[in-house]
């Protein structure tokens, strides 16, 4: 017969309620890396302070933040300059089987001008001459290749590792594998202001990975921290209250669970409840960016990014472990019309990331923290011609780009200051050291300690990993 729940029941510490809701029903089996590194779909999502999985090497990184600059920056106007545009400027390109999306015509030339920057003469557009002054601690891939040119699978491919069907999100996979290091905030926050992304949750969702390995959405334009994180406190039940009442659905629920199979979404979301609670005290300082002192408020400058990367700043000195920083809802960088938009955008986000290198490094954070710039594709050497219902017809755009593009990583243990592979003379397709978007999560993964081939997931009779049956860990661009 069960116990019968009494008010002595409900009446605890707040603080060993605190301890004890963070373990959750921390007794369920755990998934282990036997036989290779597979943990089964009963495996209870993550536990705080320790990774979840034994890292299969020394990690060179414990956190990543990505600088999601979503719609697809052109290459040939950021990180990847191609003076052979000025001689084709106005004329056809002699390039045999050039595929693009919609109709292009001649070469366009960049409007941007290049400079070499730092002691590796790195060279980068004036778009971005903040983010320029950390040339010697970028690794610029300038020979990206994705699979498609079409937002919403490349959105998928870059997030998920998968163009098609539902995938485990790259952020839920990292969480997955190292864990939580505080149990007061989510491991994986994912800020987007003005509100969403082309797919929407999907690109931080957790998919068949246990729910709390999903990533929290914020909109980063509403300034109002109780605004910007709904439901975060309770107006109308005090803490101690709150605490009671948490206790008595913790075991009920665990009643419930007692009788039944092991339900890992109801574990999730009972989860949610408790991170939900303890966030109320830790996450209203973490995003409290009036704490910081005047002079970060004039280093990082104004705007939504500004804002994104100081939080982002606060969230990894608290053990956040994946942060991704898309610019705005939608797809900004998406220039068909006039490629002079990539001015406008670069001037809302250049700064702050400059300043976000700088702080990292001031603070010792970025030598464990994997910062990676770059959106799904990038965009053609050639303008796009007017077309009924896609663009206005200034001739200025250009289109989307699948087959080369560039990207940067910094920090995390990856070469400062070193450029890997290259696009043809006009910047449309890699030609050299190509990387898939594959090779990029292999590495990055590789860097965090796992090898990708063996962060698996036992779902639905098979055994499933980010990279799927691809990727290869680019070796070069590894300090």
């Amino acid at each position: 017969m069960h116990h019968k729940l009494t008010a002595n029941d409900l009446i605890l510490d707040r603080r060993d309620f605190l301890k004890r809701c963070g373990m959750g029903f921390g007794s369920l089996a755990l998934g282990s890396m036997f036989g290779g590194g597979v943990a089964s779909a009963a495996g209870a999502p993550s536990a705080p302070k320790y990774p979840m999985l034994t890292p299969h090497h020394a990690p060179k990184a414990k956190r990543v933040v990505h600088l999601f600059m979503n719609g697809g920056p052109s290459q040939v106007d950021t990180f990847d300059p191609k003076p052979e545009l000025d001689k084709y400027h106005g004329k056809p390109l002699p390039l045999e089987g050039m595929k693009t999306e919609r109709p292009t015509g001649a070469a366009l030339r960049s409007p941007f001008s290049f400079s070499k920057y730092g002691q590796s003469g790195l060279e980068v557009s004036e778009l971005f001459k903040h983010t320029a002054q950390h040339a010697d601690d970028l690794c610029v891939i300038r020979s990206m290749k994705a699979d498609v040119p079409n937002h919403e699978p490349s959105l998928m491919l870059m997030n998920c590792g998968e163009a098609r069907l539902s995938r485990p999100s790259f952020g839920s996979w990292v969480t997955y594998g190292l864990g939580s290091e505080n149990e007061n905030l989510p491991a994986y926050i994912s800020m987007c202001p003005g509100g969403m992304p082309i797919k929407r949750a999907e690109n931080w969702r957790s998919s068949f990975l246990p729910g709390s390995y999903q990533g929290t959405y914020l909109d980063t334009s509403i300034q109002e921290i109780d605004k910007m994180i709904e439901n975060l406190s309770n107006a109308n039940v005090r803490d101690e209250r709150q605490a009671k009442q948490l206790e008595f659905l913790r075991k009920v629920n665990e009643r419930h669970m007692a009788a039944r199979e092991h339900d890992p979404k109801m574990e999730a979301r009972i989860r949610s409840f408790e991170l939900a609670y303890r966030m109320q005290s830790e996450a209203t300082d973490a995003f409290d960016i009036s704490k910081e002192p005047a002079y970060i408020h004039e280093m990082y400058g104004k705007g939504n990014y500004a804002r994104q990367c100081i939080m982002a700043r606060r969230l990894l000195e608290r053990g956040v472990r994946f942060i991704q920083l898309w610019h705005g809802n939608g797809q900004p960088w998406d220039s068909h019309d006039n490629i002079e938009d990539h001015r406008k955008l670069a001037e809302q986000c250049d700064q702050a990331i400059g300043a976000f290198l700088t702080d990292l490094k001031m603070r010792g954070l970025l030598d464990e923290t994997l910062v990676v710039w770059g959106g799904e594709f990038g965009r053609t050497p050639v303008v796009e011609l007017p077309k009924a219902g896609s663009n206005a017809g200034v001739m200025k755009g250009r289109d989307h780009n699948h087959f080369g593009f560039s990207m940067w990583l910094a920090g995390g243990g990856v070469k400062g200051g070193h450029v890997h592979g290259a696009t043809d003379q006009f910047g449309f397709g890699a030609v050299e050291k190509p990387v898939h978007v594959h090779d990029l999560h292999a590495t990055l993964l590789h860097q965090l300690g796992f090898d990708h081939e063996r962060l698996t997931y036992h779902y639905s009779g098979r055994d499933f990993r980010l990279t799927d049956v691809h990727g290869h860990v680019v070796q070069d661009i590894l300090a």
